[in-house]
């Protein structure tokens, strides 16, 4: 995942519809794999992780929206762009430099998630 969601953060909200993988989520609150993806069940990640798709995950922020990495494209299958920078009023959907993936990288992940 290349992008992440700042301590600048606002909670306003934005961003969080406009993601394609449901990849976005308010702070403190839980996440599933399956959540906007056609993942159902046990699922072995890309990673080689098993996982269940249904499971609650740990919310990775509590304070502000957070971005789950293994579920964030940047859009890329979808958009031109990613679709939570393009949204954000204050500009806090910024690249994570420490973490740049290749167009490769996040197509394939696009695949998993979507059965494709």
């Amino acid at each position: 995942m290349a992008i992440i969601i700042t301590d600048e953060c606002i909670n306003c909200g934005a961003c969080e519809p406009e993601c394609p993988n449901t990849a976005i989520y308010e702070g403190a609150d839980d996440w599933r794999y399956k959540d906007g993806t056609k993942l159902t069940g046990k699922v072995i990640l890309p990673d080689g992780t098993e996982v269940d798709s249904d499971d609650a995950q740990t919310p990775i922020s509590d304070e502000v929206y957070y971005i789950v990495p293994g579920k964030c494209t940047e859009c890329k299958g979808f958009h031109d762009e990613p679709q939570c920078a393009a949204v954000c009023p204050v500009d806090c959907c910024i690249p994570d430099d420490n973490h740049v993936e290749t167009e490769e990288t996040l197509l394939s992940r696009q695949a998993f998630l979507h059965n494709e």
